[in-house]
Protein backbone atom coordinates (compact mmCIF):
# COMPACT_ATOMS: atom_id res chain seq x y z
CA UNK A 1 0.00 0.00 0.00
CA UNK A 2 1.45 3.09 -1.13
CA UNK A 3 2.14 6.13 1.74
CA UNK A 4 2.10 9.61 1.57
CA UNK A 5 3.89 11.94 3.73
CA UNK A 6 2.10 14.63 4.78
CA UNK A 7 2.71 18.32 5.86
CA UNK A 8 3.02 16.87 9.67
CA UNK A 9 5.38 14.39 8.68
CA UNK A 10 4.21 12.73 11.52
CA UNK A 11 3.88 9.25 10.67
CA UNK A 12 2.82 8.32 6.85
CA UNK A 13 -0.41 7.52 5.97
CA UNK A 14 -1.75 6.07 3.16
CA UNK A 15 -3.06 8.08 0.31
CA UNK A 16 -6.69 6.59 0.80
CA UNK A 17 -6.75 8.01 4.19
CA UNK A 18 -5.08 11.12 3.32
CA UNK A 19 -7.91 11.69 0.55
CA UNK A 20 -11.04 10.20 2.59
CA UNK A 21 -9.29 12.84 5.70
CA UNK A 22 -9.15 15.66 3.42
CA UNK A 23 -12.95 15.48 1.93
CA UNK A 24 -13.99 14.90 5.76
CA UNK A 25 -12.12 18.34 6.80
CA UNK A 26 -13.26 20.34 4.01
CA UNK A 27 -17.00 19.15 4.46
CA UNK A 28 -16.55 20.34 8.17
CA UNK A 29 -14.62 23.35 7.41
CA UNK A 30 -17.12 24.60 4.75
CA UNK A 31 -20.28 24.34 6.87
CA UNK A 32 -18.71 25.77 9.95
CA UNK A 33 -17.84 28.95 8.04
CA UNK A 34 -21.12 28.86 6.54
CA UNK A 35 -22.80 29.37 9.28
CA UNK A 36 -20.55 31.88 10.48
CA UNK A 37 -22.18 34.72 8.56
CA UNK A 38 -25.35 34.33 10.46
CA UNK A 39 -23.50 34.33 13.81
CA UNK A 40 -21.43 37.26 13.05
CA UNK A 41 -24.11 39.60 11.45
CA UNK A 42 -27.01 38.87 13.85
CA UNK A 43 -29.11 36.80 11.87
CA UNK A 44 -32.82 36.86 13.20
CA UNK A 45 -32.70 33.14 13.61
CA UNK A 46 -28.83 33.30 15.36
CA UNK A 47 -30.32 35.98 17.96
CA UNK A 48 -33.31 33.22 18.45
CA UNK A 49 -31.10 30.32 19.08
CA UNK A 50 -28.84 31.93 21.77
CA UNK A 51 -31.16 34.14 23.52
CA UNK A 52 -33.45 30.75 24.00
CA UNK A 53 -30.23 29.42 25.42
CA UNK A 54 -29.82 32.97 27.57
CA UNK A 55 -26.55 33.57 26.24
CA UNK A 56 -27.22 36.48 23.60
CA UNK A 57 -24.92 37.74 22.34
CA UNK A 58 -21.86 37.11 23.89
CA UNK A 59 -22.60 33.21 23.80
CA UNK A 60 -22.81 33.60 19.72
CA UNK A 61 -20.02 35.56 19.43
CA UNK A 62 -18.14 33.02 20.93
CA UNK A 63 -19.73 29.93 19.51
CA UNK A 64 -18.75 31.90 15.81
CA UNK A 65 -15.07 32.77 16.76
CA UNK A 66 -14.41 29.56 18.03
CA UNK A 67 -16.35 27.82 14.98
CA UNK A 68 -13.77 30.44 12.72
CA UNK A 69 -10.51 28.27 14.72
CA UNK A 70 -11.37 25.13 14.23
CA UNK A 71 -12.35 26.10 10.73
CA UNK A 72 -8.92 26.96 10.17
CA UNK A 73 -7.51 24.47 11.90
CA UNK A 74 -8.99 22.28 10.18
CA UNK A 75 -7.38 23.27 6.99
CA UNK A 76 -3.86 23.81 8.29
CA UNK A 77 -2.45 20.37 7.51
CA UNK A 78 0.01 20.82 11.19
CA UNK A 79 -2.90 21.53 12.94
CA UNK A 80 -6.26 19.36 11.33
CA UNK A 81 -6.20 16.89 14.61
CA UNK A 82 -6.90 20.02 16.74
CA UNK A 83 -9.58 21.32 14.55
CA UNK A 84 -11.19 18.03 14.34
CA UNK A 85 -10.82 17.87 18.30
CA UNK A 86 -12.45 21.75 18.70
CA UNK A 87 -14.83 20.96 16.30
CA UNK A 88 -16.21 17.62 18.12
CA UNK A 89 -16.41 19.33 21.21
CA UNK A 90 -18.13 22.67 19.88
CA UNK A 91 -20.69 20.18 17.74
CA UNK A 92 -21.56 18.02 20.93
CA UNK A 93 -22.36 21.40 22.29
CA UNK A 94 -24.66 22.54 19.76
CA UNK A 95 -25.80 18.57 19.48
CA UNK A 96 -26.95 18.75 23.13
CA UNK A 97 -28.35 22.93 22.99
CA UNK A 98 -31.02 21.44 19.90
CA UNK A 99 -31.78 18.11 22.24
CA UNK A 100 -32.30 20.62 25.12
CA UNK A 101 -34.07 23.68 24.78
CA UNK A 102 -33.62 24.83 21.48
CA UNK A 103 -35.27 21.48 20.41
CA UNK A 104 -34.38 19.91 17.09
CA UNK A 105 -36.84 21.90 14.62
CA UNK A 106 -35.83 25.64 15.13
CA UNK A 107 -38.30 28.23 13.50
CA UNK A 108 -39.57 25.19 11.25
CA UNK A 109 -35.98 24.90 9.86
CA UNK A 110 -36.90 21.13 9.52
CA UNK A 111 -34.45 20.10 11.60
CA UNK A 112 -31.58 21.79 9.18
CA UNK A 113 -29.23 23.16 11.49
CA UNK A 114 -29.25 19.55 14.26
CA UNK A 115 -28.58 17.80 10.45
CA UNK A 116 -25.34 20.05 10.05
CA UNK A 117 -24.03 19.47 14.04
CA UNK A 118 -24.15 15.89 13.25
CA UNK A 119 -22.35 16.19 10.17
CA UNK A 120 -19.93 18.33 11.52
CA UNK A 121 -19.70 16.01 14.68
CA UNK A 122 -19.32 12.68 12.33
CA UNK A 123 -17.02 14.37 10.02
CA UNK A 124 -14.97 15.72 12.87
CA UNK A 125 -14.85 12.13 13.76
CA UNK A 126 -14.34 10.52 11.48
CA UNK A 127 -11.01 12.74 10.69
CA UNK A 128 -9.56 12.08 13.93
CA UNK A 129 -10.52 8.17 13.26
CA UNK A 130 -8.25 8.47 9.96
CA UNK A 131 -5.52 10.54 11.64
CA UNK A 132 -4.98 8.52 15.01
CA UNK A 133 -1.51 8.08 14.02
CA UNK A 134 -1.34 11.78 14.24
CA UNK A 135 -3.20 12.65 17.67
CA UNK A 136 -0.72 9.43 18.91
CA UNK A 137 1.90 11.44 18.21
CA UNK A 138 0.60 14.77 19.47
CA UNK A 139 -0.97 13.25 22.92
CA UNK A 140 2.63 11.71 23.02
CA UNK A 141 3.88 15.27 22.90
CA UNK A 142 1.76 18.07 21.60
CA UNK A 143 4.64 20.85 21.60
CA UNK A 144 6.96 18.21 19.70
CA UNK A 145 4.43 17.66 17.30
CA UNK A 146 3.10 21.03 16.57
CA UNK A 147 6.78 22.50 16.29
CA UNK A 148 8.50 19.63 14.19
CA UNK A 149 5.63 17.33 13.50
CA UNK A 150 6.74 14.25 14.93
Amino acid sequence: MQAVMNAQSAPALPRGRVIAAWILQVIAAAILLQTLFFKFTGAPESIYIFSKLGVEPWGRYFAGTSELIAAALLLIPRTTIFGAAMAVGIMLGAIASHLGPLGIVVQNDNGLLFTLALIVFGAAVGVLALRQQQVRAAIKNPISYLLKGS
